[in-house]
């Protein structure tokens, strides 16, 4: 009986603990999960600033605090993209024929449903900030030009400036069609939305630091310069894919403007005439014309400047002294997209030789792989205080324009007029896409012999082409169809990645030259963060950084 009893005892502590254990896992979870709601609502209210606005959303329905959190926020970026439905991005070129259709049907409807949401989310946003409340830094919305809601949204906010305290105010206006997918047709429906959202809104546009525009073609002659015009607070002005039934010459003169960009827009000339803030523009491709359309006025600020074509055979050179005279860019981005160098390298006297006497950093984007590259010196030498330069060679069919007077004449020859010419400034030189080839050996020597007080030489292998690897994957194929689609892919290249490779290349380069530079051999998998954003993000992925992301 004893015996019993005792067991009873035992068996009851033994389930004792375990029940407060459990019970105590519970509560401290609890504690945890509750944890941040007992932050004060200044730092919530900052965490929710750095979250997109559809996550903010969310949180909402936590407690009834949390609901009341939006109205504080002091960054509102409002973007259509952030409310796409995933069958909204599926790529055409993944989808059999038989579903194209639908899959255009899915857009539309992602698409409008987003637009709602953008609506929804601005007019409950703002209807609830108080006016004597705290200020709004940034209002950023992101929408598709379709239906009511560029309208709505353009009163929403245009309310908002009237009667809150707002620091900055963004539109980013988008189409859905992808660039040059967009017909004429289109681009002239879109257009005549956006005047009419544009009229209908002026209040709006008056108070915008931030505007961003896609595949418009506009009917007046005009418009684009009403625009400038009515956006005098305008700090960024971004085309793409823009351009006037009757071509015609933009001048540009606004107080404020502090950068630009224009891409792919078919203006007969753009003038900056008097632009005195200015101090970044992108002028990328310049299709039909064949001298540069762009001209640089009073743009005393200038400092980054990014020029980019796909040039043809009847493109001219350009002579940069000529056009970038009475400017003082430190941080020059020149892209060839694979294509003819449209850059005229110059014997130049020293008049000619001050545009370039504060340029820092020097960006040669897919150069034509397979050319000369001694025309490149002419910037060392033209660019005393050159502290930083990048250059990539590329060579992909499926970025190029099968031009067959380009493909047999792509490069520039120069012969520098000074012998044994030295460099004092240039501490890092970076090459993509290097291959043990003599030319390219033979560069980086020239290079390493000039650059006295060179300190690091980075070459990488070529980056990884993702419309090819998207092809490959595709058409799951031998390796002679895919050599057609792309030499760049599955193919093995010069690139030295075994140590007794890299030291054979080593030995042909610094021989006689006595230079102290370190020469690092790194796959581009491996490339550094600074690195890739100066080189791996030049061209599409570049633009779209800088106008859709930038957004």
């Amino acid at each position: 009986m004893a015996r019993t009893s005792r067991r009873r005892e035992a068996a009851k502590l033994m389930a004792k603990p375990s029940v407060k254990a459990e019970s105590s896992l519970d509560k401290l979870k609890c504690k945890e999960d509750d944890r941040i709601s007992k932050l004060p609502n200044d730092i919530l209210v900052n965490i929710l600033d750095r979250l997109n606005f559809r996550d903010v959303t969310r949180t909402s329905v936590l407690s009834r605090r949390w609901s009341q959190l939006p109205a504080n926020l002091s960054r509102l970026k409002i973007s259509a993209r952030d409310f796409l439905s995933p069958q909204a991005s599926i790529p055409d070129d993944e989808l059999d024929e038989k579903l194209l259709r639908i899959n255009a049907l899915l857009r539309i409807n992602a698409v409008n449903a987003a637009n709602a949401a953008v609506v929804k989310a601005t007019e409950s946003t703002l209807a609830h900030r108080d006016p004597g409340g705290c200020t709004i830094r940034l209002l950023s919305t992101t929408f598709y030009l379709r239906g009511d809601t560029p309208i709505s949204v353009g009163h929403t906010v245009g309310n908002a400036m009237a009667t809150l305290k707002v620091e900055k105010a963004e539109f980013t206006v988008l189409t859905q069609q992808k660039g040059r997918q967009c017909s004429i047709d289109e681009m002239v429906k879109f257009g005549t939305r956006f005047v009419s959202f544009f009229n209908e809104c002026h209040n709006a546009f008056a108070g915008l630091t931030r505007l961003y525009l896609e595949n418009l073609r506009f009917r007046e002659s005009n418009f684009v310069s009403n625009i400038l015009v009515t956006c005098k607070q305008l700090n960024y002005l971004g085309f793409f894919n823009c351009d006037t039934e009757d071509w015609i010459t933009l001048q540009v003169e606004h107080a404020q403007l502090s950068e630009l960009s224009i891409v792919d827009c078919r203006f007969d000339m753009v003038e900056l005439t008097w632009v005195p803030k200015l101090t970044w523009l992108a002028f990328l491709l310049w299709l039909y014309h064949a001298e540069l359309p762009l001209s640089l006025g009073y743009v005393p600020l200038l400092r980054v400047l990014r020029l980019s074509n796909a040039a043809h055979s009847f493109h001219k050179n350009v002579k940069l002294s000529m056009f970038l005279h009475e400017t003082s860019v430190r941080d020059l981005t020149l892209g060839f997209k694979c294509e003819k160098v449209w850059v005229q390298p110059e014997c130049l006297t020293r008049r000619q030789a001050y545009v370039f006497q504060q340029l820092r950093i020097l960006n040669l984007v897919k150069i034509p792989e397979g050319y000369d590259l001694t025309w490149t010196m002419f910037f060392l030498e033209a660019a005393p205080s050159l502290e930083e330069l990048y250059m990539m060679v590329w060579d992909h069919p499926c970025e190029m324009k099968m031009d067959q007077e380009i493909s047999e004449n792509k490069g520039v020859e120069w012969e520098s007029p000074t012998s044994n010419f030295k460099h004092h400034c240039l501490a890092k030189f970076i090459l993509v896409g290097f291959q043990a080839k003599d030319y390219m050996v033979a560069h980086v020597r020239r290079v390493l012999k000039a650059a006295v007080n060179l300190q690091d030489v980075y070459l990488y292998d070529s980056l990884a082409c993702a419309k090819c690897h998207k092809k490959v994957e595709n058409a799951r194929t031998s390796d002679a169809v895919v050599r057609g689609m792309c030499p760049g892919v599955n193919l093995p290249i010069k690139f030295p990645c075994t140590n007794e490779d890299q030291r054979s290349v080593q030995k042909r380069m610094p021989r006689g030259i006595g230079s102290l530079a370190k020469i690092h051999f790194v796959t581009s998998k491996e490339m550094r963060a600074e690195h890739r954003r100066r080189m791996g993000v030049m061209g599409a992925n570049w633009m779209l950084s800088r106008l859709g992301q930038r957004i």
